[in-house]
């Protein structure tokens, strides 16, 4: 049975390959690549995070500008261009099931790392808030390296 989806697609992206291909596979599934929504969120700065920088020298206005900067970069070749690219700030599962509902999403595409036991309990699991609170169907591309 093939699905072809009509509605937005909302692809989470974190800049790992893993989203890139998660990108790939909205690509193969949507009538138009304007369908295609890709949300980069960016984690609530604390100031005591070891990122590098004096706390005085960041913003969220600076690191949203950034972020931006890198999708845009990312996505520049011409078959991205009608991708719209967002970046938003705060918890990356609640925020990807927020924006799925405001865009009226027909489907969020995450990619897992499959991880499990421990090292998914310390790195927490974007994908699984995302599967538990979305209010669409989440496609999850279980990826294994």
């Amino acid at each position: 049975m093939a699905w072809t989806v009509t509605k937005p697609v909302l692809v989470p992206y974190d800049f790992s390959s893993h989203s890139r291909l998660a990108v790939e596979k909205a690509l193969e599934l949507v009538e138009s690549p304007s369908l295609i929504h890709i949300l980069h969120v960016l984690p609530t700065f604390i100031p005591l995070a070891p990122e590098g920088f004096p706390v005085e020298a960041i913003d969220d206005r600076v690191r949203l500008e950034a972020a931006q900067q890198s999708l845009h970069e990312e996505f520049a070749d011409s078959r991205f261009a009608s991708i719209p690219r967002e970046v938003l700030i705060g918890d990356p599962g609640m925020v990807c099931v927020d924006r799925a509902e405001a865009i009226d999403a027909e489907l969020i595409i995450v990619p897992s790392h499959g991880r499990s036991g421990f090292s998914r309990l310390l790195l927490g699991s974007v994908a699984e808030r995302i599967v538990r609170l979305a209010k669409c169907p989440v496609l999850i591309l279980k990826i294994n390296q």
